[in-house]
């Protein structure tokens, strides 16, 4: 048996017995029916326990399973009726049966489909075959999916699902790894949406900004997300800079070394490579524009319909009152009807083919449909146990009132991985930067933009976050690949924006903080650069001297 098996079993050994004395010690229920440990530190164990399961055993569906089943255990104690029913009936059956949620899954079939129906007619290699002729370096190739990736700012799980299928091909050729792809991908979604005032992002912030005008105080705390702001930077010195750290240089150079993209290979990986074998050999350019440009009009146009573009609201009211999740869903099954109509007058694909593809797209969305389930009954069961209160408790203690940005920023950060949402992260805490801002108007929009950066920051670094897990699909990379190699570079920006936002703490201007951290920022990816290349020669030394 693997050292690699040995440890993940002692690992779950361990987890199951936390997970029983925790059971045991949470047996007695307050008298509003809220369990005895409600608001405590215990409601952070069922995260920790996903979290950290996955992140040691590689094991992400069984770890976010125990995660779950561990906030069942908090919740309803021994009684093992209520154990099940909250874990099925309150957990997996009411977020399946949520209609955000059943939105959301419904996009992504649609969206396994369309790539299916793109690699089937042969668009996705057309583009590459295209793309190859104009983007002659790797450098290049990684610029074009960061600028890819900014353009479509509407809506992050747009973002990382169309942004993948369009760039594949390219990135492929130059052997770019699936986790550096998926690494691209997930940096240019929720950063770009938070910074982007037309997005589904803006419209979500701006509900919770109660009492003012939510979409004038989302445009003021532009200058100050600086870990979006600094997200972006880090792309591009990456890229001109030309080097990787931590695990992701491993990744990548195994896929520059050995032409191995994925290092770690599961169903998405296989399912991708068998999606390239089967590609058609004669298709063109516009069999991926077509379908990829007809999406985003349909989205666009089902988001202002859902705000009530139609009915007379204006466009920016629209906008800000849509309901993402139908509004994709309905744009993407649209698309889907007339791209499906596109193949067979083209004569690309017969309809036979088309109907074909429907399983196959739905089967390729399969893993990342069950990642996002154990995740969203992962936050019910959080949101029973009082995480939110927990965490207000937090915040509303005292402490200097320059010290607040960055405080806030690092307890977002924390409850944007612990609950894998940004939007969950957003609705809880923007209400307390209100409230303890009130007596420091000058420190409200600094506040919420640290609310606003470390729930983004947060969703990065957390496996289960939705556009972590998309970003995964997106790219048809590991999952746990992503997540590994992701969060050291989450973490880099995380620090150095803490640091930006002490600054903007005392100086109460994004003129002078944001400055600091752009230079911050490449200053300590020039350091580390640097530390790699040392690194890299004693490697080299010590392999020369054993082979000596």
């Amino acid at each position: 048996m693997s050292t690699r098996t040995n440890r993940s079993r002692v690992i779950y050994i361990i987890g199951l017995a936390i997970l029983m004395v925790s059971g045991f010690t949470a047996f007695t229920m307050a008298g509003d029916g809220k369990p005895a440990l409600y608001a405590t530190w215990v409601s952070i164990l069922p995260p920790v326990v996903a979290i950290g399961l996955a992140l040691i055993t590689k094991e992400v569906y069984s770890s976010l399973f125990l995660g779950v089943l561990t906030g069942a255990v908090l919740y309803a104690g021994p009684s093992f009726s209520g154990i099940i029913n909250r874990l099925l009936n309150d957990g997996i059956v009411a977020s399946l049966t949520d209609t955000g949620n059943m939105g959301i899954i419904v996009f992504l079939v649609v969206l396994g489909i369309m790539v299916s129906l793109m690699n089937l007619s042969g668009g996705s290699r057309a583009f590459g075959q295209w793309a190859m002729k104009r983007i002659k370096t790797r450098q290049g190739a990684e610029i074009a999916t960061i600028v890819l990736g900014m353009l479509i700012f509407v809506d992050d799980y747009f973002n990382c699902l169309t942004v993948g299928s369009v760039m594949k091909p390219l990135t492929d050729e130059y052997k770019i790894s699936r986790a550096k792809l998926a690494y691209l991908i997930d940096a240019t979604a929720a950063p770009v949406c938070i910074l982007a005032p037309i997005s589904s992002w803006a419209a979500a912030v701006s509900g919770f900004v109660k009492g003012q005008n939510g979409l004038s105080v989302f445009i003021q705390a532009i200058p100050f997300n600086f870990y979006a702001i600094l997200t972006i930077v880090m792309l591009f010195s990456l890229v001109i800079m030309n080097f990787d750290y931590s695990k992701m240089a491993v990744y990548e150079r195994n896929a520059i070394e050995n032409g191995d993209l994925f290092t770690v290979r599961d169903e998405n990986a296989i399912n991708a490579e068998k999606a390239e074998e089967n590609a058609g050999t004669h298709g063109k350019v516009i069999d991926l524009m077509f379908p990829v440009i007809v999406l985003i009009i349909c989205c666009v146009i089902g988001m202002v319909y859902t705000g009530g573009f139609f009915s007379g609201t204006d466009f920016v009211t629209a906008f800000a009152n849509c309901s993402a999740a139908q509004s994709l869903s309905m744009g993407s099954l649209v698309a889907l009807i007339i791209s499906i109509i596109f193949y067979v007058v083209r004569g690309t694909i017969s309809f036979t083919g088309c109907m074909n593809c429907v399983p196959e797209g739905f089967k390729s969305m399969v893993s990342p449909i069950l990642v996002l389930t154990f995740a969203w009954s992962l936050k019910v069961m959080t949101d029973g146990l009082g995480l939110a209160k927990f965490i207000s408790g937090l915040v509303s203690g005292g402490m200097l009132v320059s010290l607040f940005p960055a405080i806030i920023f690092l307890i977002a950060c924390g409850l944007g991985i612990a609950s894998g949402t940004s939007w969950g992260t957003f609705g809880i805490l923007i209400p307390i930067a209100l409230a303890i801002t009130e007596a420091y108007p000058d420190m409200t929009i600094i506040v919420i933009s640290a609310c606003l950066a470390g729930g983004v920051c947060g969703d990065h670094c957390s496996p289960i976050s939705d556009t972590t897990i998309m970003s995964s699909a997106g790219a048809a990379c590991n999952h746990i690949s992503h997540v590994e190699t992701q969060m050291p570079y989450a973490m880099t920006v995380m620090c150095v924006s803490a640091v930006t936002f002490l600054v903007a703490g005392f100086t109460k201007s994004a003129f002078i903080s944001l400055p600091v951290g752009i230079v911050l920022m490449i200053g300590t990816l020039a350091f580390l650069k640097k530390r790699a290349h040392v690194t890299e020669i004693v490697e080299r030394s010590s392999a020369e001297a054993e082979n000596a």
